[in-house]
């Protein structure tokens, strides 16, 4: 019948489908499944910690079917023989392999298998996160774990950061330990950080049972940074040995590759405080998470395959046989770009992620781990700025106080991109109602400082003095940075800190480390001519005197003369001697007078008179001298592009006398400093006068020069030319012919006996003198750029690297 035919054609028809899914399970559309077995590899996995099911995965298009596979036994060759057997005896699609034994021959047999295979791995944890390169050809084998290579890359900005750039290089025989040396000399070589790599020492701890010769290599070490590359059971007993000989503990910082610590409740005791290891930022997540982040990769990437294919190749089951899958060359860069949510799976070449986010993370106090850092999207950003790294050393660290003060000491703030302070800079702090305001400080006294704690092996905590002075005594106390050291709230105090005797009866100072001394700055004019120009060349009281007083004075003595002279206009006519004719008035003779003082000739009668004639002539002569004088001033004064006030010395009667001349020299420094001490000191009456012009810092100084209310500024040498060359108009200048007025230097402060003393004034006199300063010469000029218009000054100014006795040639 027909119903009985419709129903043995149904029945065929489900056969057959049933048939095509047994086949090939991705061609209905409708139920897609995909086979991935999850092994879990060494001694702490029990089945009840390894089950999963599929409804742990429904968040996937397709359907997972998860199958969990303990291997406790951790043998390499057991490794392989049941990796083997699981994918021999099922329909694999790929693998997620979660790993606690850091066994280095892990990730060679990962490779080694997907290679033969085909099969997609994805290592989420554990020793499968070291693979070294280059990969095995057809290899889809990934990792999400950290490369050694990125792990450097993060270490390094870590050292750069803290300024720790003397570091020793430590690693045993761990498979890639030549990797990690070659690529820290391409990190080293390729920057302009001055890296100093002071040893580099391998360990063989294989034939080495007592640790005699661990230990004899390890007291070799003379850097307190070190960076260790070895396993997991290689790290206790190099710890172990490393603490006997007193390389670990206060003012010592290690950062650790290759072993992995984090994501394991097991720490060993050996494990020094403070030690640093760069993990994947997900290395506190579950089992669950890590597990699921495989399995993402694995769907998306046969998703991806059976939108381009309509199926998925059915992978080599034979680990022994040679691999036939037909996509076998290009099938690794369907699962390379995965997005999953908010996730980026991008791999390379080497099976790592592109823009892996990864963790810094360091050993407390607590002895518990702790997160001090990220680096994401190749940015490094650290949570803490201050000695987290504790117990630091007491006699090897020191709190160091500064000021700003440009070139010497540039405050900026920190890098908003990346949350820390950028190259050249360290951090800093400026303390202020009880709490700190984080800053980044560089400049020239900066790099002398690093050098220092490089060469003479201190660590240090820099912060900015609050009152902003460089120390004065006021009612008897000491403020700035003088008091900082006085009142040892700080070790070392550097900066623009000029030495002097009533300083150095409370403090003490290092040998000098730069020469300066007193210098004045003024402003060039810009070269306009203002519509009152022409009276400049004269003081009004000159002015008023020729003009009121002389004209006028010697009119009615010539009037008078011709008036009463029996000769003159005025007596002929009343005389009736002659008839007619003007007379010889008041207004005649100024007109007269005017125009011999400009050589002009003018339609009025001279003078009759004898004593009148004597009078005119005498006046003629005296404006014959006074129009030359005009005019030879005023043509200089028009025609002179810039005009600089030229002054001897600080003894010049422009600064001892200023009332005496027009208009009084507006001059003035910035209080409570060594500057206005020696003139304080040596001019009583030019510091009394000078009061009222005193400024509030250099930049109001500055200011006021360019704007015209302030004709002179006396400062320190060295930073009154650096500021000179760095105006970008080459409008102000110090003047006196590149002398420097109370020539004096300065110098780092001390307390009164410090036994850093010695060692700092030896390591000065050392960079002064043996010829390894270069590397402050291109730093001056960075500081200070030149101002091309300064030869163009009878008075020039000096270079600044003529105060910086390392910067000279």
């Amino acid at each position: 019948s027909g119903s009985a035919l419709g129903s043995i054609v149904l029945v065929e028809l489900m056969l057959f489908v049933m048939a095509l899914a047994c086949a090939s399970p991705f061609l209905d559309l409708r139920r897609r499944t995909i086979n991935i077995p999850i092994i879990f590899s060494g001694s702490t996995y029990t089945p009840e910690s390894a089950r999963f099911s599929p409804e742990d995965f429904r968040n996937f298009s397709m359907e997972i079917n998860p199958i969990p596979v303990v291997l406790n036994d951790t043998n390499p060759r057991s490794l392989i023989v049941r990796l083997c057997d699981v994918l021999s005896s099922l329909h694999i699609h790929g693998v997620v392999f979660e790993d606690d034994t850091r066994t280095e021959d892990v990730a060679q047999i990962l490779d080694f298998i997907s290679a033969q295979t085909s099969v997609p791995i994805i290592g989420i944890n554990g020793g499968s996160a070291i693979v070294l390169t280059p990969k095995e050809k057809g290899s889809t084998f990934l990792q999400l774990g950290s490369s050694t290579k990125q792990q450097l890359q993060v270490m390094f900005e870590v050292l750069e950061q803290y300024d720790w750039t003397a570091f020793a290089v430590i690693t045993t025989l761990f498979p890639g330990y030549e990797d990690f040396v070659d690529y820290i000399e391409v990190l080293t070589d390729s920057s302009f950080i001055g890296w100093e790599r002071r040893s580099t020492v391998t360990l063989n701890l294989t034939d080495d049972p007592d640790g005699a010769r661990l230990k004899r290599q390890l007291r070799e070490i003379n850097a307190r940074i070190c960076l260790l590359y070895c396993s997991r059971e290689e790290a206790e007993s190099i710890f172990r040995a490393a603490r006997e000989v007193k390389l670990t503990g206060p003012g010592y910082i290690w950062f650790m590759a290759g072993a992995n610590f984090g994501r394991t409740a097991y720490l060993p005791e050996e494990l020094p405080e403070g030690l640093f290891m760069v993990l994947s930022a997900g290395w506190k997540d579950d089992l669950y998470h890590r597990v699921q982040n495989g399995v993402a990769i694995i769907a998306k990437g046969a998703e991806a395959l059976f939108q381009v294919y309509g199926s998925i190749p059915k992978f080599n089951s034979d680990c022994r046989a040679p691999n036939l899958t037909q996509f076998n060359e290009n099938l690794h860069r369907y699962f390379m770009n995965v997005t999953w949510g908010d996730k980026d799976f991008s791999f390379n070449e080497d099976g790592y992620l592109i823009n892996p986010s990864l963790a810094v993370i360091s050993l407390s106090k607590h002895r518990t781990w702790e997160e001090v850092g990220r680096w994401e999207r190749r940015i490094l950003s650290m949570s803490r700025y201050r000695k987290f790294l504790q117990p630091v050393d007491d006699n090897k660290h020191l709190m160091v106080a500064t000021l700003e003060e440009r070139p010497f000491v540039i405050v900026d703030d920190i890098d908003p991109a990346t949350k820390t302070c950028i190259r050249d800079s360290v951090p800093c702090h400026h303390p202020l109602n009880h709490t700190d305001r984080y800053l980044c400080c560089k400049g020239f006294c900066i790099d002398i400082l690093k050098r220092l704690a490089k060469t003479l092996g201190f660590t240090y905590d820099l912060y900015l003095v609050t009152n902003g002075k460089h120390g004065k005594k006021v009612n008897g106390m000491w403020n700035g940075m003088i008091g900082e050291v006085f009142y040892k709230r700080a070790d070392m105090a550097i900066g623009s800190l000029t030495i002097n005797a009533e300083r150095a009866e409370v403090i003490d100072f290092s040998v000098p480390f730069v020469e300066t001394g007193i210098s004045v700055m003024v402003s060039r004019s810009n070269g306009t001519v203002s519509p009152s120009a022409f009276l400049e060349p004269y003081s009004p009281a000159v002015w008023v005197m020729m003009f009121v007083m002389c004209l006028t004075v010697v009119a009615v003595t010539v009037f008078i003369f011709e008036y009463f002279s029996p000769v003159g206009y005025n007596r002929s006519l009343s005389n009736s001697k002659r008839t007619g004719g003007s007379k010889f008035t008041i207004g005649k003779s100024i007109w007269l007078l005017w125009a011999l003082v400009f050589n002009n000739s003018v339609p009025v009668e001279n003078p009759r008179g004898t004593t009148s004639k004597i009078m005119v002539l005498i006046w003629a002569f005296f404006a014959v001298i006074f129009l030359a004088s005009y005019t030879a001033n005023l043509a200089a004064f028009m025609i002179q592009e810039e005009y600089v006030d030229t002054v001897s010395g600080l003894s010049d009667q422009k600064f001892q006398r200023p009332q005496h001349h027009y208009p009084p020299l507006r001059f003035g420094t910035v209080p409570n400093g060594s500057t206005e001490k020696n003139i304080r000191n040596n001019y009583g009456e030019m510091h009394e006068y000078m009061g009222k012009y005193n400024q509030r810092s250099v930049e109001d100084a500055l200011q006021n020069l360019q704007t015209g209310k302030l004709d002179a500024f006396i400062y320190d040498a060295a930073v009154l030319n650096y500021m000179a060359r760095k105006e970008e108009g080459c409008k102000l200048v110090t003047i006196g012919s590149g002398k420097v007025f109370a020539t004096t230097g300065y110098g780092i402060a001390l307390q009164k006996g410090s036994k850093w003393k010695r060692p700092i004034d030896l390591a000065l006199l050392q960079f002064l003198s043996d010829g390894k300063t270069s590397w402050i010469r291109p730093r001056c000029y960075k500081w200070a750029p030149a101002c091309s218009k300064n030869h163009m000054l009878p008075f020039r100014a000096r270079s600044p690297c003529s105060h910086f006795p390392n910067c000279r040639a």
